[in-house]
């Protein structure tokens, strides 16, 4: 059938976790910079959509493209890794070490395409700097202002509404990860994977690796948007937020319902013994 029941799902997780802590630092540098990229663009196509009148939902419907192709090349998603290695850690299947090493790797990896992408895009919708890329422009330069100077505007408390829209984001996020795994067929894996990421991209929360290229881009276009309030009121408080729901809502609770080991399982010879126990009564 195509359907894979929610422990097999997990069952086949813990084994691609365990192969993603063990690949080499340059593989998981370019699957991170092409994932990066391939985001990038999807976010493009969403301020393409707004830039011409369409709804907000629209842009939500459309940006899982962008997920779905580099989940189906088998691309480092560092979000998504939040939740699939820390699952393999609490089984005994990969090391603390092994795991912060993936993280590392893969967030650079996505920040260096996000970045190579931007100024690509800034020219190709500018004319190399001839004009401000218009309505297409604006939408860059107003999503970049609210994500970054709206949030300093409220303090600290802008800092936690952006950790609190991270912890939702990622934990929709890391569900379209998982369900990834659900269908054996490639239609089965894209529709599972897309239903919870436009929900996600519907509400309107932060997600740290789309908001490597947004907000770059918005700062090229010409936002007032310094690299120092990028990093503070929006990279920082997100990554951290993608990190704990994907952890802790996704990675460890799955694990712990469909894979712990039952403290309270009978061992194989605990169950002979007591059968012979029975026998000799």
């Amino acid at each position: 059938m195509d359907y894979v029941v929610p422990s097999e799902v997990v069952s086949d997780v813990l084994n691609a976790a365990v192969k993603k802590a063990g690949l080499s630092a340059r593989d998981m540098l370019i699957r991170g910079a092409l994932a990066g990229v391939f985001l990038g663009y999807a976010t493009s196509l969403v301020f393409v959509a707004l830039s011409q009148g369409l709804p907000a939902l629209t842009g939500a419907i459309i940006f899982p493209v962008g997920f779905v192709m580099l989940v189906l090349l088998g691309f480092e998603l560092a979000t998504g890794n939040f939740a699939l290695l820390p699952a393999a850690l609490m089984d005994q299947r990969i090391s603390g070490g092994a795991m912060l090493r993936n993280w590392t790797w893969v967030y650079l990896g996505h920040l260096l395409g996000s970045v190579f992408y931007a100024p690509l895009f800034y020219l190709a919708i500018t004319s190399f700097g001839a004009n401000n890329g218009a309505a297409l422009g604006d939408q860059f330069r107003q999503v970049a202002e609210r994500k970054t100077v709206a949030y300093a505007a409220l303090g600290m408390g802008g800092w936690g509404t952006a950790f609190i829209k991270a912890m939702l984001c990622n934990w929709m996020v890391t569900v379209g990860t998982i369900l990834a795994f659900a269908s054996r067929s490639t239609i089965g894996k894209i529709t599972a994977m897309w239903l919870p990421i436009t929900v996600f991209f519907a509400h309107g929360y932060e997600h740290s690796i789309v908001n490597m290229f947004a907000i770059p881009a918005g700062i090229l276009l010409g936002a007032h948007v310094s690299v120092g309030q990028w990093w503070w009121w929006n990279q920082i408080p997100v990554t951290l937020g993608n990190i704990l729901a994907g952890a802790l809502f996704t990675g460890v609770a799955l694990w712990y319902t469909y894979a712990r080991k039952q403290e309270y399982a009978v061992r194989p010879s605990e169950a002979r013994s007591s059968v012979a126990v029975a026998a000799g009564d």
